[in-house]
């Protein structure tokens, strides 16, 4: 069955065109909700949502949809997505929704669905669902119409929960740590989790006014925490996206840390105490040819998926590893979370920091990337990869990089986007085969 609505993420769009009106929400809400209404105990949807203009209409809409079908809602408010799978699973919630387009500007906005256990839903069920957006829900009896509320009490429970990833022996006193929040749905909950272990916490991003989430702050856009880390003499950079389930780290020289070393420096520590399981990390192909040779190093594999955290969540549990990621920044710890979590993850780091006492730049700096070069074409239809041109010219650069590197070449799954990846050991013959290859897919598009 050819997918409309879900894509590698849920379902995402710009606001108020194509799928993501809140029309579609309110059917997303009576199709889903239909679907998860198995037994005969009265059923429960949790809501969150991130901070976007347009949160508040999905979320009516959505509450609308899982209420005329006889599904119960509770709503949080604003909230990280992996608070929104934790809560589904704690409260013995039917089914999780996230209202956020995660690291896109306000302008968009999505829809992710997670099932009773915590975890985005299976294939299975999103094309079930998509089957019912099509038809016309049997709607509930008078009686039987569900009920909504609100339950206030959502932070604090997400905030104890990610605190218990850390030993209870484990304090932040003495760090001084900036933490930008996208001006998104962490920009209570993550500077307080840091704050109540004793760091001394520097905000960013954390006046959200519906229209500015990710607007020039974030994972996406470091300028800003890079240069306040530098001018407030900060230990560490805490950067998050718009919904949260991300981390990219700055260390008190104001430069970057990616996922990669992220994931390098919490999958050595695990391995050092026995705790990490499946042998190594599942990350994509995105990430560095530099974390893969390191991991060897220390006698740990890197199994590589597409891209997209589903893919790594997926053989994570088919290979039983507990630690997973992406290059972006998507962290998974089996062991505390069902999805990336930027938040955790960054108290794992703070807790290393801590541990080793170590500046971050040394803690966090495990391994020399290879040079990697990734640019974005974008397009207005049709399929570029599929020209003969393209192909041929990918073909080129393939067999030039043979031994000596790797290339990848993909459609985003969220926005008309080709994504042309090469690394190697040669900087200069990077730069010549990427470029190369989005000549071609311009003259395609």
């Amino acid at each position: 069955m050819t997918r409309k609505f879900f894509g590698t993420d849920g379902i995402r769009g710009r606001t108020n065109d194509g799928v993501m009106t809140a029309a579609t929400a309110m059917r997303v809400g009576q199709a889903a909700g239909r679907h998860f209404l198995r037994g005969d105990h009265r059923h429960r949807v949790v809501i969150g949502k991130d901070t976007r203009l347009s949160g508040y209409m999905m979320e009516s809409a959505l509450v609308a949809g899982f209420t005329s079908v006889g599904m119960d809602v509770v709503t949080t408010g604003p909230l990280p997505t992996p608070a929104i799978a934790l809560l589904t699973r704690e409260m013995r919630a039917d089914l999780g929704v996230m209202i956020s387009a995660s690291h896109n500007k306000f302008e968009d906005n999505g829809i992710k669905l997670f099932g009773p256990d915590g975890f985005k839903l299976s294939d299975e069920d999103e094309l079930a669902i998509e089957a019912l957006l099509e038809c016309d829900p049997p709607l509930a009896q008078p009686a039987m119409i569900g009920r909504a509320r609100r339950i206030e009490d959502a932070r604090g429970r997400y905030i104890h929960a990610v605190k218990q990833s850390v030993s209870n022996e484990t304090r932040f006193d003495g760090l001084k740590v900036v933490v930008d929040c996208a001006n998104g749905a962490a920009y209570q909950v993550a500077p307080s989790a840091i704050w109540e272990l004793g760091a001394e916490v520097i905000t960013l991003g954390d006046a959200p006014n519906g229209t500015n989430i990710n607007d020039g702050v974030g994972s996406t856009s470091l300028e800003a925490i890079c240069e306040a880390v530098v001018r407030e003499g900060a230990d560490i950079g805490i950067a998050l996206d718009g919904d949260a389930d991300r981390l990219i780290v700055v260390d008190e020289k104001g430069r970057t840390v990616d996922g990669d070393q992220i994931m390098a420096l919490i999958a050595t520590r695990m391995a050092e105490k026995g705790a990490l399981r499946g042998g190594g990390v599942v990350a994509t192909v995105m990430s560095n040819l530099g974390l893969e040779r390191y991991l060897a190093s220390k006698g740990l594999s890197l199994e590589r998926t597409k891209v997209g955290d589903r893919h790594v969540l997926a053989r994570m549990q088919s290979g039983g590893f507990n630690v997973g990621g992406e290059q972006s920044g998507h962290m998974i710890l089996l062991d505390h979370a069902t999805t990336g979590d930027g938040t955790l993850a960054a108290l794992r780091v703070l807790a290393g920091l801590v541990r080793s006492g170590k500046r971050a730049s040394e803690l966090l700096h495990l391994f020399d990337p290879v040079p990697q070069l990734l640019k974005n074409v974008r397009y207005n239809g049709g399929a570029p990869l599929d020209a003969e041109r393209v192909k041929a010219c990918i073909a080129e650069a393939e067999a030039e990089l043979a031994g000596k590197g790797r290339l990848v070449i993909r459609a985003s799954g969220t926005e008309p986007l080709i994504r042309v990846m090469a690394e190697g050991d040669d900087g200069q013959q990077v730069e010549r085969v990427v470029d190369r290859i989005c000549a071609a897919v311009q003259e395609a598009a």
